[in-house]
């Protein structure tokens, strides 16, 4: 990452650095609005080529909800809501709109478990009255489930099919309890893998998988400090600080599909994530108390109707923490990537560097950031690019790139030498915060594709048709431990546990 002349192919390693123009932390809490939502709140998106071993022909899809979990957090832990809607929306044919969508809605069921006291029936305040395992949830008082839908098309108006148990044919799959503890759950990842589901999906020759669930947190950043005015130093070593979120629980819909069942007539992908809600809601001042389930909605604290309405949106990492401006952030969570246009100006002249510049004394690339655009808005031709593309942020992969075995991974992706990582994709170990650090301060400005000149298919930044800032790895001092993350399907490791406890 030295010169230029180590990119080649440049395609590859542009697509990458710059598929999130700045990076300083993922969506966690990035708009006004969605603060007050967490449920709803989408924190990261994951794509890429499964590298567990014989899953060959497969892509994995994450989708991450409900951020900064404590595993303490009880006694309600992490539901999700029942009255949203989660998706997933895949573009195969580059014209910024879902060919396929991936819809998971939830439903939460309460036994009003009781326990005897002095001779009456007392209902319990805990969602747990006793150990529970693999085999045996008959002391849980609180049960989630779902279902997942696949839309062809629009995704309020295309088909709607269902994925099925491969086994049993049921549409409803069983969602884990969040990690309580060990005294109620002795094994939480024995406990949690029979919950990994082999799915039929339609018109697919092939089963998947899914999994609804918590698991600990994948993403790595020098949170606290990248905020507090980039307290840190941008061009020191890329493992001189600690990563403050290692010790939250994220809450993940993970996929895994065939990749022929999402690919249209070439092998790239747009992908990105969104959550829904309905338009109205009223309190209800005098709820009772005597509702079993979530659908169960006019007895409960609020009644909600009208229209599903997108509240939160996520493709590449990191857009709406620090690339999109305060007063346009609802509107890009609420927003489709077809209408990304409308944003444009915040990729050609990002602030990010002008801020650093300010900071630090690092040189900002010239505007306007044509490499970004190129990268961010329309992939790289021959690599991340479809034959007709409409510039929008999505997350693109080139599922015909062969996975990199787990083990021979590179955290800096494609500009580490890896072409299975980010931008072509995201794994769960690709480090997008020094990726896109070192992208928005020019490293690919000029950078060519398969030896085309200087700034003719990526793009310059300005007049300038060479790396600025000689080639600087930037970065946030937080590295990812690759022993931290899982070689098998959903790939996030088992949640931190609330209590560490002997059962009794």
């Amino acid at each position: 990452m030295q010169c230029r002349s180590l990119l080649i192919p440049a395609a590859s390693t542009l697509a990458m650095v710059l598929a999130s123009t700045s990076a300083m932390a993922s969506s966690h809490r990035e708009a006004p609005f969605i603060t007050g939502m967490p449920k709803v709140d989408g924190t990261d998106f994951y794509m890429f080529n499964s590298y567990e071993a014989d899953r060959e022909g497969y892509v994995t899809l994450i989708a991450n909800y409900l951020p900064l979990q404590d595993a303490y957090g009880g006694p309600n832990y992490f539901s999700l809501d029942d009255e949203a809607i989660y998706e997933i929306h895949i573009d195969n044919t580059g014209n910024a709109q879902e060919d396929i969508t991936f819809q998971f809605q939830f439903n939460t069921e309460r036994k009003n478990l009781a326990v005897d006291v002095g001779g009456t029936s007392v209902p319990v305040p805990l969602i747990n009255i006793g150990q529970i395992t693999a085999g045996d949830n008959s002391a849980q008082n609180v049960l989630e489930t779902y279902t997942v839908k696949m839309i062809t098309g629009d995704r309020r108006t295309g088909t709607v099919q269902n994925l099925t148990d491969a086994g049993s044919g049921s549409e409803t799959f069983d969602k884990p309890l969040d990690n309580i503890g060990t005294k109620s759950l002795p094994d939480y990842a024995t406990y949690a893998d029979s919950f990994i589901h082999e799915v039929a999906i339609p018109d697919c020759p092939m089963p998947g998988k899914v999994f609804a669930g918590q698991r600990q947190e994948g993403f790595v950043v020098n949170l606290g400090e990248v905020f507090d005015l980039v307290a840190l130093n941008p061009l020191g070593d890329r493992d001189s600080r600690s990563n403050t979120i290692g010790d939250k629980n994220v809450t993940s819909l993970a996929l895994e599909v065939p990749a022929s069942c999402l690919t249209g007539e070439n092998s790239v992908i747009g992908g990105w994530t969104t959550a829904s809600v309905r338009q109205a809601t009223v309190i209800n001042p005098s709820p009772k108390g005597t509702d079993t389930t979530a659908s169960a909605n006019a007895k409960g604290p609020a009644v909600k109707g009208g229209a599903y309405t997108q509240v939160s949106r996520l493709g590449n990492p990191l857009v709406n923490e620090v690339i999109i401006g305060l007063q346009d952030k609802d509107r890009f969570n609420a927003s489709e990537p077809k209408d990304d246009g409308q944003f444009a100006t915040y990729v050609t002249n990002p602030t990010l560097p002008a801020l650093v510049e300010i900071l630090f004394g690092v040189t900002a690339p010239e505007t306007p950031r044509n490499d970004l655009v190129t990268v961010f808005l329309t992939g790289v031709p021959g690599v991340t690019q479809l034959p007709m593309v409409t510039a929008s942020e999505i997350l693109r992969l080139n599922t015909a790139i062969p996975a990199t075995a787990a083990g021979s991974q590179v955290d800096l992706g494609v500009a580490g030498g890896d072409f299975a990582g980010f931008p072509n994709g995201r794994r769960p170990i690709d480090d997008v915060v020094d990726i896109a650090l070192t992208a928005a301060e020019g490293f690919l400005c000029g950078g060519d594709v398969n030896g085309a000149d200087p700034g003719g298919e990526i793009g310059s930044c300005g007049t300038q048709n060479s790396q600025v800032n000689g080639g600087a790895i930037v970065n946030d001092g937080a590295l990812p431990d690759p022993n931290a993350y899982l070689t098998t399907f959903p790939y996030l490791n088992t949640p931190l546990p609330g209590a560490n406890n002997v059962a009794m």
